[in-house]
């Protein structure tokens, strides 16, 4: 059941403009638009009656206000963000408008947060000045309907000023909220500190340290509490050491926050400032009224996590060893919670089997493992690709008092599928039953694709059975599977029939399946037909008909459906044009496929399809694009030499591979990436374009090349010689070769035997008398 903002914006976002909402919503939004303004001072000036009363009607209208969930106001939330990318901030500020008595907090916080997205995603002053002024005029909307600011709503949006060193601008936002909500004083100081840390005031940062060094009285102790987590989140070392000969950080009130200096202890290397208050809090048995007595050596075990965790450039395994020492020198045992905490870390660093070393060690010392941490492994093991690890997980669940959910299992499962062990799979449906669970299409649906992609479509087929006897109906996914893996037309009728006669909800996956079904089996109108049920149809099924037409022999169909749904103003997903750039043919227009390149958005397929163009332009001798790649290549790389380098690796090789390799395009690419990029080629590449002159029986270049080695600073090794001597024979330059021969160590039975491949074919003829 939705609430009127719910079904309100649900209308606003099916519908194609705002004004097929109300007529008359372009005057409403010039209207409002001459109002928005980047300054704070458009608040709205209410009295203090007029706000108290304000927040009483807000109070009584919640009281009859639908209850959301933890899970519906996230559901809330992205309606509210979807509303924001489909019609743009100014139009849905418009629609808020008209919305106000339905529009909550956690309404106007997705919305600012879709402003402050686009801001920081734009370098476009123009656009950044817009977002802003949205967000202001939300601040207004809500102070005008009683809301309090809270740091939620307001945080965002300072850190975004603070960012920019939008200093004006931040002061006045800071001094309306201090004005308006006098009991976020102490937080604000926070981000008063970083403000000025950002802009390199000095002297301000040093009057707010002086304002700590006077005294800690009790009444202050929050907002230097507040001043000095932003120096330590700042790592202002010369700042933090004088502070903390006066400053007792036991007294402060958040757990997080001491936990955050700690872990800048550690950050910082003060190794012995972090045990002077740890071994302060032991022998003084308390650390500050937050921490329940006698729970205090549990308390500064997560603090020793959490400044060994903090400590830079050392491996998992040394901060284990650290987490370890400092437990025995201050004489306590680690805590479950600590343990956890070192987990997650191990889990961020994508070193899970360690994280599980650990948990043995939990249980060793007599602890109990959460299924929080539990699940926090099994994503990590998906994220680190370390599938194997499922069977010790579910070791651990078997051996052990575990309560895992339905969603637990689902997990393991695909896990399982993963490593391709479809008996443990099953094995966890049976544990699952046993523990009075009842399995869901999802978990068949896994074990069911499992299968499809080994090509075992007995097994598959199977898993269809499986579900009728466990009494689980088949869903849209479960038919996506069956009907896109057909291998006739007469199949994917059969299953398409069979799905509407279980009435099944189909999803886009369904009509996905079919374009692809239809395509694999030649039936290419079928494909097209699919998109004639307006029904089901969406971008995403659009796409996949590109990519599956262009997949399978029918580009040119392809990029005519492709500039059809491009006018019609469908946004047509980078996958679907990397595939069709994939497919270019080798005589199309260079622009057009530079064109389609521009098109590729998502930097998950970027990257793939500007390198398939690149190589594109060497096959075909497309030379004067190369320079404008490359360097989109290099900024997309900036940080990260070794990719490069990989992919420069790639290019020679595909010069060196070609049937009748061009070594001029070669020479030309080396060029752009010494002189006009400033990189030095690495010896693969060298080595890949000295084999490209031996093809060219180019011996005058081989030189050249021969000669790059050195200027790269790339000493001369078994393989350079030996390639060297192999174009020095390709070339007809025999007694060069001969001599070059004595440079090359024998030792090695594999350098004998290539030395005699290469003289057995380029030997020479002899000569005629």
């Amino acid at each position: 059941m939705w609430n009127t903002f719910e079904l309100c914006l649900s209308t606003v976002i099916f519908a194609d403009t705002v004004s097929d909402l109300w007529p008359n919503s372009k005057g409403a939004s010039d209207e409002t638009s001459s109002e928005i303004r980047l300054d704070i001072p458009f608040f709205p000036n209410l009295t203090s009656a007029d706000i108290s009363s304000q927040r009483k009607d807000v109070r009584r209208a919640s009281k009859d206000k639908f209850i959301f969930s933890s899970g519906q106001e996230h559901h809330v939330q992205r309606i509210a963000r979807t509303c924001a990318e489909k019609l743009g901030p100014e139009q849905t500020l418009n629609v808020f408008g008209k919305l106000r008595q339905g529009t909550g907090v956690k309404e106007y916080d997705a919305l600012i947060k879709s402003c402050l997205k686009i801001a920081r995603e734009t370098k476009d002053d123009e656009i950044i000045s817009k977002q802003m002024s949205v967000c202001f005029h939300l601040l207004a909307m809500m102070k005008e309907q009683g809301f309090q600011i809270e740091e939620n709503t307001y945080g965002p949006v300072l850190l975004y000023l603070i960012d920019k060193s939008m200093v004006q601008e931040f002061h006045s936002l800071h001094q309306t909220i201090k004005t308006e909500n006098p009991s976020s004083l102490a937080r604000l100081g926070y981000y008063e500190m970083l403000q000025y840390i950002r802009v390199g005031d000095e002297q301000k940062i040093q009057e707010l340290c002086s304002t700590i060094s006077l005294g800690c009285e009790t009444k202050n102790l929050r907002i230097h509490e507040n001043y000095f987590i932003a120096l330590c989140e700042s790592n202002r070392k010369n700042n933090i050491l004088p502070l903390l000969d006066v400053i007792d950080v036991t007294r402060f009130e958040s757990v997080e926050h001491i936990s955050t200096i700690f872990n800048t202890f550690g950050r910082l290397s003060l190794e012995s400032s972090a045990m002077k208050f740890l071994l302060a809090c032991k022998s003084c048995g308390k650390l500050s009224y937050l921490f329940l007595a006698n729970n205090d050596a549990e308390k500064i075990s997560t603090l020793v996590c959490s400044y060994a965790t903090g400590i830079p450039n050392l491996e998992v395994e040394d901060v284990i060893l650290k987490f370890k020492e400092l437990h025995s020198n201050l004489g306590i045992k680690p805590s479950m919670g600590s343990y956890e905490q070192l987990i997650a870390y191990c889990c961020d660093k994508l070193k899970v089997y360690v994280a599980l070393d650990l948990v043995d060690q939990i249980y060793e010392d007599q602890l109990s493992l959460s299924m929080d941490t539990f699940c926090k492994l099994l994503d990590a093991i998906d994220e680190s690709s370390d599938y194997i690890l499922v069977r010790r997980m579910y070791s651990l669940l078997s051996n052990h008092d575990l309560q895992p959910t339905i969603d637990t299992f689902r997990k393991l499962i695909t896990l399982s599928v993963r490593i391709k062990d479809f008996d443990l799979a099953y094995a966890m449906l049976e544990d699952l039953k046993n523990r009075g669970f009842k399995p869901t299409a999802t978990m068949f649906n896994v074990i069911m694709g499992g299968f499809f992609r080994q090509k075992n479509t007995y097994s598959a087929l199977k898993v269809l059975k499986d579900m009728e006897l466990a009494d689980v109906k088949p869903d849209s996914q479960t038919y996506s599977y069956l009907i896109g893996n057909c291998v006739s037309e007469d199949q994917i009728v059969k299953y398409h029939e069979k799905m509407q006669l279980d009435v099944v909800k189909s999803t886009k996956h369904v009509p996905m399946a079919l374009v692809n079904a239809y395509a694999a089996s030649g039936n290419f109108e079928k494909a097209k037909q699919v998109l004639l049920d307006k029904t089901t149809v969406d971008e995403d099924v659009k796409s996949v008909l590109v990519s599956a037409l262009a997949c399978h022999g029918q580009f040119f169909d392809a990029l005519a459906i492709y500039k059809e749904f491009k006018d019609a103003g469908n946004n047509i997903t980078s996958k679907a044009v990397r595939n069709l750039i994939e497919q270019f043919p080798s005589d199309g227009e260079i622009s057009e496929l530079l064109a389609l390149l521009e098109e590729v958005h998502d930097s998950e397929y970027w990257v793939d399809a500007c390198c398939r163009v690149v190589i594109h332009c060497i096959r075909n001798k497309h030379s004067s694009c190369l320079y404008d790649l490359l360097k989109l290549l290099m900024e997309k790389f900036s940080d990260d030499e070794v990719t490069m380098e990989v992919l420069f690796d790639e290019f020679f090789a595909t010069i060196a591979d070609t049937e009748r390799p061009d070594l001029e395009i070669g020479l030309k690419l080396l060029g752009i990436i010494k002189c006009e990029l400033g990189v030095s080629p690495s010896r693969k590449s060298l080595d890949f374009l000295l084999h490209t002159c031996g093809r060219a029986k180019d011996l005058a270049h081989a030189r050249s090349v021969w000669k790059e080695y050195e200027l790269a600073g790339l000493p001369y090794n078994v393989l350079s010689y030996l390639r060297m001597y192999q174009v020095l024979l390709a070339c007809g330059s025999h007694t060069t070769a001969k001599s070059f021969l004595t440079k090359i160590p024998k030792d090695d039975p594999h350098v004998r035997m290539i030395i005699g491949a290469c003289q057995v074919t380029y030997k020479s003829k002899p000569r005629k008398k």
